[in-house]
């Protein structure tokens, strides 16, 4: 029987999507491609971690977990400093959530895109 095996990609809608693109480009150092995505590659982490891994999870409907925004999904972004990352996207415009969290997983933060998305920031914690 055919499995998951990881996350190949997240696709989402935008008014302007070249716009978008552009904005995470120059905010986050997003290593957006001429086809408009960006690709990931798990040994690009080595320096985080021994292997890379990506999570998929459904969250119940009644979860406020995605607000303030009111899509219905939210997408991890790794970074390497998080407080540098937060600053960055604030000078772009972007609407920080204050709230940042630590877990044994690493550290979080979340914002608000120039689409109304909310993104999370993952600085994993280096082992």
């Amino acid at each position: 029987m055919a499995k998951v095996i990881g996350l190949g990609g997240i696709f989402f809608k935008s008014a302007d999507p070249k716009a978008l693109a552009d904005w995470y480009k120059e905010h986050l150092q997003l290593p957006v491609e001429p086809w408009g995505g960006a690709a990931f590659y798990l040994d690009n982490l080595s320096s985080f971690s021994r292997s890379g891994y990506s999570v998929w999870s459904p969250i119940e409907n009644g979860n406020d977990y995605l607000s303030p925004s009111d899509k219905h999904f939210m997408f991890n972004l790794i970074v390497d400093d998080l407080d540098g990352a937060l600053n960055q996207v604030q000078r772009g415009g972007a609407e920080v959530i204050s709230v940042t969290e630590d877990s044994e997983f690493g550290r979080f933060g979340w914002f608000i895109d120039p689409d109304g998305n909310k993104v999370e920031l993952w600085q994993p914690q280096i082992a």
